[in-house]
Order: structure tokens, then sequence, then C-alpha cells
């Protein structure tokens, strides 16, 4: 890759996306990786697998509110490019817990882009021109469509509806305040619903899976008619590699996949798939575990991206349709039963049974 001109720094790399992307930084070349995450529930070492024992790669637990830690590793590692995606970025628990959203996502960011800026004023003049702080956000700063309503795009106005997109506004609002104010090279990427293998299973698709498989209901929200863009998990990462390599600096770029589909139609398609890989037997079909409980506070009806400015600057567009990738995606948590028992924590099982414990069909 032709940037950054040192190592790169990936907050949260041990979570969903940010595993996925260091897996895809140590496959595209010899530029070497620093791993930094705090490891709470929905991070793990499991994620990162062989990658954890890669030459070029350095893992280091801890928080990227921790200025002295952040300040050393920029240091230590002659880091060349921070990847930020470290957050906490499920809505209903932020809805239960907002001061934990607002701690990680805007407290931990700004600590982040403080030490980047510090560090990236020390640099040589080479070095500077090359440093890069991508921040990686979310479609959900922009609030809820409309059925009719044009998709989201890079000018679309904030409107964040849940506490976890608000928080996620802050760090986005920050970002762009550290290039005007200080001239720090920062790139910013929102992107729409991400799903594929090693993503926590409190998440829609995955906990569709689990449930499935294990007999329970799938709980789904409402009517079900709640509408996202789903985008395969590599596909944001080559976007976000082509951000980093050929981003305009100060700029945003919406990362989606153009695949807009309802709750209802993502678990049906889920059943579907499951009935033919792993089939219920006599019990039927995996279509009659459907329930559909009491919805969510705040739940934003339907979210779309218009990645045309991405597909025009940069070139990137998505690879995989949403079939093939959900296909990929139900493989593998069936073929890594390890890795799921692994991740159901006690601590994991206690937030299910309280989230949907109490909720009776709707």
């Amino acid at each position: 890759m032709d940037r950054p001109a040192g190592t790169v720094l990936v907050t949260g790399g041990a979570g969903f996306i940010g595993s996925n992307l260091v897996r895809h930084l140590i496959s595209r070349g010899d530029v070497p990786v620093v791993t930094l995450d705090k490891l709470t529930y929905a991070g793990n070492r499991l994620n990162l697998g062989d990658v954890l024992d890669n030459p070029r790669h350095v893992f280091v637990e801890g928080d990227i509110a921790d200025d002295t830690l952040v300040a050393r590793l920029l240091q230590t590692h002659a880091v060349g490019a921070v990847i930020n995606l470290a957050a906490e970025t499920h809505v209903d628990r932020s809805i239960r817990s907002p001061a934990a959203f607002v701690q990680t996502n805007v407290v931990g960011t700004l600590n982040l882009l403080e030490q980047a800026h510090l560090y990236w004023q020390r640099l040589p003049p080479s070095a500077r021109e090359m440093f890069r702080f991508v921040h990686v956000s979310t479609d959900e700063v922009y609030g809820s469509l409309g059925r009719a309503d044009p998709a989201f795009t890079e000018a679309s106005p904030y409107a964040p509806n849940s506490p976890y997109a608000a928080s996620k506004a802050g760090a986005d609002y920050l970002v762009r305040a550290f290039h005007h104010t200080y001239g720090l090279p920062t790139l910013t990427t929102n992107c729409s619903n991400n799903y594929g293998p090693r993503q926590f299973p409190e998440k829609l698709i995955p906990l569709m899976i689990l449930n499935a498989l294990k007999g329970e209901r799938l709980p789904i929200y409402g009517d079900g008619q709640n509408v996202r863009d789903w985008l395969y998990v590599g596909d944001h990462c080559q976007a976000l590699l082509r951000v980093l390599e050929a981003g305009t600096i100060g700029e945003t770029y919406v990362v989606g996949g153009s695949g807009e589909l309802t709750n209802c139609e993502v678990v049906g398609m889920i059943c579907e798939m499951l009935d033919e890989m792993h089939p219920v037997g006599k019990r039927g079909s995996y279509r009659e575990q459907i329930a559909f409980v009491p919805d969510r506070a705040g739940h934003d009806r339907r979210y779309a991206m218009n990645a045309g400015k991405l597909r025009k600057e940069l070139g990137w567009m998505p690879e995989t349709n949403f079939r093939e990738g959900l296909r990929r995606t139900v493989r593998w948590y069936l073929e890594n039963p390890q890795w799921v028992r692994d991740v159901q924590t006690p601590e994991y099982r206690q937030w299910i049974a309280t989230q949907y414990g109490a909720r009776t069909s709707a």
C-alpha cells in the first residue's frame, strides 16, 4: 500500500470491524500494525487469531483515554497513521448506560486526538506530510429517514436519536475541529450496518443465527419493518484502506452497501439458509421461532447511504452482495462453535436475558 510511511495504529482492533481490518492490513504488505483494545465485552483476542503471532503485529491491551499509553505507543512504534475504531456501539446498551458511551466515544476520542496532535507536531516535515488520522463513524449520526427520502450523503445534517448516535456525533465534531483548528490531517468515514464473521452476538444477524441454532425465539423489534443498509465487513475494510491511501484530508466519506432490507427480510433469509445448511428436522423451519417483541425506545425507522463520492473520487465499490455475504456469515458461525462458546460469557448471557427476557411478544 502507498501509505502510510510508518506503523498503523488500529484502536478497537480486537473488535468486529477492527479485527477484520487488522487482518486486511497484515495481508496487504509489509506495514507494521499495532492493535490497541480495551477488551471490553465486544473485544476479544480470539478475533485476531493467528495474526496475534505475526511478527508485523503488536497487540496492546489498553484504553484510548489513557494519555500516557497512547503517547508511548505513537512514539515507540513510529506511527504513521491512526485508524480509530475504538467505540461503544450497541444502541440498546447506550439506552441503559449512556455515560459509558460518552466516556469512550467522546472523551476517549478527544484524548486520542490530543495525543496524535502532539505527536504529529513533533514529526519531521516529511513524516508530518504523510501522517493520517482516520476516524470511523456511523450512519446513525444522521438520524432516521422516511420511506421515500433520498439516502444520506456527506452533506446530510446530523440528527442523532440515541445516546450512542449522539456520542459518535460528538466524536465526529471533535475530529473536524482538530483538523480545522490545529491542522491535524484527519479523515472521517460514516458507514452503514456491517455484518460478517466474528461479529459480537448481541447484534441482529449473529443473534438470530445463534438463537435459531439453540432453538430459542428470534426476537424482532416492533413490526420488523425497520430498514438498514447492509455492508459486508470485508468491503468496509477495503473502503477504509482506500480512504487511508488516497482520501482528501479534512473530508468525510459515506460508506454504504446499497443493500436496503427490512429486519424481517434479513431474519427470513437467515432462517432460509439455516433450513438448508443446518435443518431442524422434525421441528420444521427456523421461521417458527420468530417472535415480534415491543419496540425499543427511539428506534430509527430507516437508514440508507449514498456512497457516490467514495466511488467517484476513490474508485471503491462493494464487491459482496448481501445474499452471498450472509451465506458466508451463516457458514462461519456454523463452523466456529468454539468461538461462539468463548464469547458467550456469563455477562453476555445476563445482558441478553435482561434485554429480551422481559419483553413479551408484541
